[in-house]
C-alpha cells in the first residue's frame, strides 16, 4: 500500500501573507484540522491554520511566509503519511487502496482493474477492461465484497449491468 495518501491540492495563493486555498479530497474540509504537517513535492510543512470552507480550505504553511511563495505551491497535490490519516469505519475505504483492484463478479468472472475512483453521492468506479474503459456507480447492490489486501471487489453481475456505461 502506498506510503502517503493525496488529501487535496493547492488552488492558488490568498491574499498577501502566504495563505494557499485548497481542495479537499477528504469527507470534509474541517479533517484538515486534524493534521499537523503535510507534504507538496516532498517538502514537509507545518500546518499553522486551517479555515475550513465547504470542500474548501484556507491554509497557512509555516516557511510560506508571502503571496510569491504561496504561488509556487499552486497546482501542487498535498499528502500526509498514511500512519497521520484516521481509521476508516468498517465498509469505508481510501481511493489508493481500491486503485488497481480486479473487479469480478459473484461467479468470478473478471470484468477489469479499478483505474479511478471519483468521488460523489454515490461513488464511480472507472475500469481498465479488455474493451477499454468503462464506469459504474457503485449503487446499493451493486458491491457484494472488498478486499483491498488482495486488491478484489466482487460485484453483482445483474445490478453491475444496470448501472454501468
Amino acid at each position: 500500500m502506498e506510503q502517503k495518501l493525496s488529501i487535496g491540492a493547492v488552488l492558488k495563493p490568498q491574499g498577501i501573507r502566504g495563505e494557499i486555498k485548497i481542495k479537499v479530497f477528504l469527507d470534509s474540509a474541517e479533517d484538515l484540522k486534524d493534521f499537523k504537517r503535510v507534504y507538496i513535492d516532498g517538502a514537509e510543512y507545518a500546518l499553522l491554520s486551517v479555515r475550513a470552507q465547504g470542500e474548501f480550505a484556507y491554509v497557512a504553511l509555516r516557511g510560506v511566509a508571502d503571496r510569491n511563495a504561496a504561488e509556487l505551491l499552486r497546482g501542487k497535490e498535498i499528502e500526509v503519511f498514511r500512519n497521520d490519516m484516521p481509521e476508516l469505519p468498517e465498509g469505508r475505504y481510501y481511493i489508493a487502496d481500491l486503485t488497481g483492484c480486479e473487479v469480478v463478479t459473484s461467479s468470478g468472472e473478471k470484468i477489469g482493474d479499478v483505474v479511478a475512483v471519483t468521488p460523489a453521492r454515490t461513488d464511480v468506479y472507472t475500469l481498465e477492461t479488455a474493451k477499454g474503459e468503462l464506469s459504474f456507480a457503485a449503487a446499493e447492490g451493486v458491491i457484494e465484497s472488498v478486499d483491498t489486501a488482495n486488491k478484489k471487489i466482487v460485484v453483482n453481475k445483474k445490478r453491475f449491468k444496470e448501472v454501468s456505461v
